[in-house]
């Protein structure tokens, strides 16, 4: 009998150390978990984290694949967020009692709820910030200070850039479009882009390559197979530490600006960790060492006095006042126009 109720209880023990054990499943993007955070947070909370690590388009096909399942927090682009949310459902309203408030700059929570408001609720809070524009290493094109470096034949062969929506928006600008304004006009838009595809096509012999991963872009700029690249600000700033000829540059026409965020899946199981874990890399003290190991601005207030003295000059050096002023800030994209620019994408890509 005694061994009849010893067995029990450790049956039971052993039952509620498994109903106990959480795990929070995070759809982000390399970088944005890094593990000495993920080690603090699991240490004060006993949360296990597991990552999958990911990008826009592919947030978006994992979630609409689940209607919203499989995961608990995802960190998509704010821009990303609402014509998804329109079409698909496949994020929940945030309940903002639960965020901290206190840990956010003011004007960035203000905005992503803004931007992500569909239905009269918002969806998400913001994480990081940066640009896109251009790096340039300025031994071989010091001249390249426009998005038109791109297409320039006295950089033949010495070009990279992704076949990706930004470049698509960033030549807009460059050809003197405002690609931003025309979001509500699918005719003016479709004619814009294809002006873009034929400039584009025209140009396809100044492209050494069409880069998809970072690492590989970075070793192309590093070797001097590339002279001049679209890419962000990070990217440059990463080289810059290597070799102070290359750098990155806000072109003329304005950097173009992005927001990451959180937001939690329609179908998320542990929404409680989903908020912990918001709460918890926001503090400055673990958003500052993000910034330090990512290069990424945060909208975490008070973040950069734990940044990075080298960050900070980063920042300080690309991003004076009227540069910043510049910035193109990307808004909601509506849905309709992202079939239209895939179509132009692939017009491009298939183009001899």
């Amino acid at each position: 009998m005694k061994k009849i109720i010893v067995f029990a209880l450790l049956a039971m023990f052993a039952f509620a150390g498994t109903a106990h054990a959480e795990t929070l499943k995070l759809l982000t993007w390399k970088g944005y978990a890094p593990q000495k955070v993920i080690d603090a947070f699991e240490k004060e909370t006993g949360i296990k984290v597991e990552v999958t690590f990911s990008n826009n388009e592919e947030m978006i096909a994992k979630l609409r694949a689940t209607r919203g399942a499989g995961f608990d927090l995802a960190q998509p682009s704010q821009d990303r967020i609402s014509s998804v949310q329109e079409k698909f459902k496949l994020y929940q309203p945030l309940d903002y009692s639960k965020i901290d408030a206190a840990l956010f700059i003011p004007s960035m929570l203000d905005a992503v709820k803004k931007n992500t408001l569909v239905g009269g609720k918002s969806h998400a809070v913001p994480f990081c910030w940066g640009t896109s524009g251009l790096i340039v290493n300025n031994d071989k094109a010091s001249e390249a200070t426009s998005f038109k470096a791109l297409i320039d034949p006295k950089y033949k062969g010495r070009v990279s850039y992704r076949l990706k929506r930004p470049t698509l928006i960033a030549m807009g600008f460059a050809l003197g479009y405002d690609p931003f304004s025309l979001y509500g006009d699918v005719e003016a838009y479709t004619a814009m882009l294809d002006k873009i595809a034929e400039t584009m096509i025209e140009a396809k012999p100044i492209v050494k390559n069409y880069w998809a991963n970072g690492d590989s872009l970075l070793e192309s700029m590093r070797s001097e197979e590339v002279f001049v690249a679209m890419a962000w600000d990070a990217g440059g700033w990463k080289l810059h530490g290597d070799n102070k000829a290359i750098d990155f540059r806000a072109p003329s026409e304005g950097a173009l600006g992005w927001i990451d965020t959180f937001t939690i899946p329609s179908k998320a199981k542990n929404v409680e960790a989903a908020y912990k874990w918001i709460n918890f890399i926001m503090k400055p003290e673990n958003a500052g060492y993000f910034s330090s190991q990512e290069k990424y601005a945060t909208a975490s207030k008070g973040a950069l006095e734990f940044t990075d003295k080298a960050v900070a000059d980063n920042f300080a050096r690309s991003f004076p006042q009227a540069t910043i002023d510049n910035i193109k800030w990307y808004p909601p994209v509506p849905a309709k126009l992202e079939s239209i620019e895939g179509k132009i994408l692939d017009k491009i890509k298939a183009a001899n």
